[in-house]
């Protein structure tokens, strides 16, 4: 074990393991919406160029599902936004989901690396801009004043997630990693923990329901729900964060 100053930044990814205890849809469950829908038809940009209104009509079933169905922060949501709060260094949570309950769990430093459901992004200005309404082919961007230009906020495959350079840098100054609620299959966000180990500095943790596909590059995992175990560890690391580094 090497020493490490105190305190350390922390970096937290989270996946879709952590929203399903709010009742929001996984993608990769046997019963997830990737059973239901063929990703090249709706998460492509290649299938939007296809068929935008069915590619529309689908992320704007999510965004209702979002904002209508009684979805709420859990308790590891909460349990992030108080590590955030307590914890002397950084804590910076990269999220591969595209709700908004970290945010309504208190999170403030925070990367969608997938993009957001309640944004839009206009094909001809490039910015996103906040949206919770369905969009519509007759929707108008609010810069532009254009119809039929905004698409949804979400990283498709074939497209480079959002703020990397960002998220590779805090990885590799990080004391502690924690993945929590990530099958492991969809990359870059799988390769996190080999970029961690390889930069020999911080301690990797798994916190999810079973092990990921990446299991095995992870110092320890803990299995069970996210809405039991996030809570347990952060009050953990909050006692005695020190014991976690490597």
């Amino acid at each position: 074990m090497h020493q490490v100053s105190q305190p350390g930044s922390i970096v937290v990814l989270t996946g879709a393991g952590i929203s399903k205890e709010s009742g929001l849809d996984t993608f990769r469950d046997r019963d997830g919406l990737w059973a239901r829908v063929r990703i090249e038809d709706v998460a492509t940009p290649e299938g939007y160029r296809r068929d935008p209104q069915r590619v529309q009509a689908f992320y704007n079933a999510r965004r209702r599902e979002l904002s209508e169905g009684g979805v709420e922060p859990n308790p590891a949501h909460l349990a992030l936004a108080r590590l955030e709060r307590e914890w002397p260094g950084e804590v910076l949570v990269v999220t591969q989901n595209i709700d908004d309950l970290h945010e309504r769990a208190g999170s403030s430093r925070l990367i969608h690396m997938h993009g957001e459901l309640l944004k839009v992004r206009c094909v001809r200005c490039a910015r996103p801009l906040p949206w919770a309404a369905d969009i519509e082919a007759t929707s108008l961007c609010p810069e532009c004043g254009r119809a039929d230009v905004l698409r949804p906020h979400v990283v498709w495959f074939g497209e480079v997630p959002l703020e990397m350079d960002r998220i590779l840098s805090a990885l590799e100054r990080c004391f502690l990693f924690v993945s929590i609620g990530t099958s492991g299959h969809v990359y870059p966000a799988a390769g996190f923990v080999a970029a961690v180990r390889d930069a020999g500095r911080a301690r990797a943790v798994e916190l999810n329901l079973e092990p990921s596909h990446g299991a095995s590059l992870f110092h320890e995992v803990r299995t069970g729900p996210a809405s039991v175990l996030v809570p347990a560890f952060v009050e953990e690391v909050l006692t005695s964060g020190a014991a976690f580094s490597r």
